[in-house]
């Protein structure tokens, strides 16, 4: 991983610096830093962790809670017991909000998905890209306008900052054929916006 490749980095410097050729000295101490040893740990157990993607235990948590409550009603009583009735009758596992959390997340994949690509493209046929971007009520950080020539809607900005920048997905010149499944030839650019 990147620790292995740190560390034969660090042996060809370790030779540079006794030669002492410029900057290595200071590149060689950066290297070795325990911070930067530390951060390089903790990003390839990230990486591993990323990898695995463990799935759920199950898909029902709210249902399975419910059949354990009502199979302790009927156990005998322990102080154990009592506990375990006490902690999953407590409003935030009798309301279920944690639980239906956390069924709706097991539940779903969020990864997006995208319509295939059809088959019989012709050659000359434009490029297109399908841009996926979730906007969390933030605005979209571009502006659009009408082609004087074309009257294609197209991308007139990108604000710097914005979330079309930092996603890299959008570029100013970018034609707009269809918003949120809505096709947009012939629309205004302000009903575009409303649209975004």
């Amino acid at each position: 991983g990147v620790s292995h490749v740190l560390t034969l980095v660090l042996q060809e410097l370790s030779l540079l610096c006794k030669r002492d050729v410029n900057g290595v000295g200071m590149l060689y101490d950066l290297l070795r830093s325990r911070w930067l040893q530390a951060l390089l740990k903790i990003y390839e157990c990230l990486q591993q962790y990323l990898g695995k993607r463990p799935p759920p235990v199950t898909l029902q948590a709210r249902a399975l809670t419910r059949e354990v409550v009502e199979l302790l009603r009927e156990a005998p009583q322990s102080g154990e017991i009592k506990e375990l009735r006490r902690l999953l009758r407590a409003p935030h596992f009798k309301a279920s909000a944690l639980l239906s959390a956390h069924d709706t997340v097991a539940q779903k994949d969020f990864e997006p998905t995208l319509p295939p690509l059809p088959d019989n493209i012709p050659e000359n046929e434009e490029a297109m890209r399908i841009v996926c971007l979730v906007k969390n009520n933030q605005p979209l950080g571009a502006t659009i306008k009408r082609h004087e020539i074309t009257g294609d809607i197209m991308v007139a900005r990108v604000i710097h900052g914005g979330l079309a920048d930092r996603s890299g997905l959008l570029y100013a010149g970018d034609k707009l054929v269809e918003v949120n499944g809505v096709p947009v030839e012939g629309l205004e650019p302000e009903q575009v916006i409303n649209i975004l």
